[in-house]
C-alpha cells in the first residue's frame, strides 16, 4: 500500500517541476519578444506554485519579474526584483543570473537616471527624487550623489522635511561630493583641456601635451550644512539652524564656505551686522574673493555707509574687472543721492536765494552723472547687452544734454530690440 501511493507522489512532483520549468520557459520568450504585459500575467499567475518550489526557480521567476518590470520600465518593481533573485542565488550557492543582473541593473540605472533627469527639467521634483532614491540603494556607496541629487530634488518640490532627512544622511557620512580633475595643456593650442583618468596617464608620454596638473573640486558639504540650517529656518527651527553650522564649523575652522554659510544665515533672519562680521571674517581668509568684497558692499549700503560701501565695490572690481554687478552696485550707490536732489531742487520758489541753490543743486546732481558715467561705460564695455547701464546711461545723456552720446545709446538700446 506504501508503495503503489510513494510512486504516483514521485510522479506527481516530476510533473509539478516539469510544468514549472515548461511555464518559465513559456514566460522567458515572451520576454525576449518584448510582450511584457502577457509575460507578466503568465509569469504572476505561477506565483503560488513557484513560491514553495526549489530556490533556483524561485530566483529565475524574481530574474524574469526584474527584466519585465525594467522592460515596463517600472524601475521599484524591477529593482526589487533582480536584488530578490540575486539574495536567492546567493541562497542557493549559485551565481547563474549574477552577471545579467549585474548589467541589466546598471542599464536600468542610466534609464532611471535619465528620467530623473527629464523630471526635473519638467518640474516633476517628488518623481524624480523617487527615481534618483532608487539609483543611490541599488549601491549605497558607489551611487552616494545620487542620495544628494535628491535631496535637491526634494528641495525644489517643496518636501523640506524629506530633503532635510537626505541632507542630516550625508553630512552624518561626511560626504562632499570632490572629485580629482585631471588637466595638461596643448602644446600647439596653448589651450588647457581636461582628461580622463586614464588619459591624464597616457597623455604624459606625448610630446603633444605639456604642464600636466590635478585639482580637487570644490566641497559640497558647506552647501549641504547651509540647506540643513536653511531648511530649520524654513520651518522656524532657527537654534537648530545655528547648532547646525557651529558644528560644522567646529570641525573645519578654516572652512571659508562654512562662514559664508554662517553669514547666510544672519541674512535670512535679519542680523546683517552678525553678516557683516563674518564676511570681514572670511576675507581675513580669502582676501582675494571678490564676491566677499561685494556681499560687504551689498550689506554696508544698505546700513547706510556710502562710502564704505563704495571702498567694497571698487575691491571688488579690482580684484576681478570682469564681473557686472560690481560695476552696476557702484553706479547706483553713486546716483542714489540724485532723487533726494530732484526733491529739494522741485521744492524751492523763485527767490534769489531759491534759484541760487537750485544752481548748486544743479551742478552737484550733474556731478553725480558723470561720476556714474565712467562705471557704466566700464560696464558696457564687458557686457554689451546690459540694458540696464545702457537705459541708465541713455538716461543720462539726455539729463545733461549730451545729444550725440545720448543717440548712440538709444541705437544700442533699439538694436537689442528694446
Amino acid at each position: 500500500m506504501f508503495k503503489k501511493t510513494f510512486i504516483p507522489f514521485i510522479l506527481i512532483l516530476s510533473l509539478s517541476v516539469y510544468g514549472q520549468k515548461k511555464e518559465l520557459k513559456a514566460v522567458v520568450k515572451l520576454v525576449e519578444s518584448q510582450d511584457y504585459d502577457t509575460a507578466l500575467n503568465q509569469l504572476l499567475s505561477l506565483q503560488p506554485v513557484v513560491q514553495d518550489s526549489e530556490l533556483k526557480y524561485q530566483a529565475q521567476y524574481q530574474f524574469l519579474a526584474g527584466k519585465i518590470y525594467g522592460g515596463q520600465k517600472d524601475f521599484k518593481a524591477s529593482f526589487a526584483a533582480f536584488d530578490s533573485a540575486r539574495q536567492l542565488e546567493t541562497e542557493n550557492g549559485s551565481s547563474k543570473h549574477t552577471v545579467e543582473i549585474d548589467k541589466l541593473m546598471n542599464d536600468l540605472s542610466v534609464e532611471a537616471i535619465n528620467k530623473a533627469i527629464q523630471e526635473n527639467q519638467n518640474e516633476n521634483f517628488t518623481e524624480a527624487a523617487d527615481l534618483l532614491i532608487l539609483v543611490y540603494n541599488i549601491d549605497k556607496e558607489k551611487n552616494l550623489d545620487y542620495l544628494y541629487y535628491a535631496a535637491s530634488s526634494a528641495v525644489n518640490g517643496g518636501d523640506y522635511d524629506r530633503a532635510l532627512g537626505y541632507y542630516q544622511e550625508l553630512r552624518d557620512l561626511d560626504y562632499t561630493g570632490s572629485v580629482e580633475k585631471f588637466y595638461a595643456t596643448e602644446n600647439e593650442t596653448g589651450e588647457e583641456v581636461e582628461l580622463s583618468a586614464e588619459n591624464y596617464v597616457l597623455f604624459k608620454k606625448l610630446k603633444e601635451y605639456s604642464n600636466f596638473r590635478t585639482e580637487m573640486t570644490e566641497s559640497k558639504l558647506p552647501e549641504i550644512i547651509k540647506n540643513i540650517a536653511l531648511i530649520y529656518v524654513q520651518q522656524k527651527r532657527n537654534d537648530l539652524a545655528i547648532g547646525a553650522i557651529k558644528d560644522a564649523r567646529a570641525v573645519n575652522p578654516l572652512d571659508v564656505g562654512l562662514i559664508l554659510t554662517e553669514a547666510n544665515l544672519y541674512i535670512q533672519l535679519g542680523d546683517k551686522q552678525k553678516f557683516a562680521d563674518l564676511m570681514k571674517e572670511a576675507i581675513e581668509k580669502d582676501p582675494n574673493n571678490h564676491i566677499l568684497y561685494f556681499n560687504l558692499g551689498v550689506i554696508t549700503a544698505e546700513q547706510g555707509d556710502r562710502a564704505k560701501a563704495r571702498s567694497y565695490y571698487e575691491s571688488a572690481i579690482e580684484l576681478d574687472p570682469s564681473y557686472a554687478a560690481s560695476y552696476l552696485n557702484l553706479a547706483a550707490l553713486i546716483l542714489d543721492g540724485e532723487p533726494e536732489m530732484v526733491d529739494k531742487m522741485n521744492s524751492l520758489g523763485n527767490s534769489r536765494a531759491d534759484n541760487i541753490k537750485y544752481e548748486q543743486l544743479q551742478k552737484q546732481r550733474e556731478g553725480l552723472f558723470l561720476e556714474a558715467v565712467p562705471v557704466l561705460e566700464n560696464l558696457t564695455e564687458i557686457d554689451p547687452s546690459n540694458v540696464e547701464a545702457l537705459t541708465t546711461l541713455k538716461n543720462i545723456f539726455g539729463t545733461i544734454g549730451d545729444a550725440a552720446n545720448f543717440k548712440k545709446m538709444k541705437e544700442k538700446l533699439e538694436a537689442l530690440g528694446q
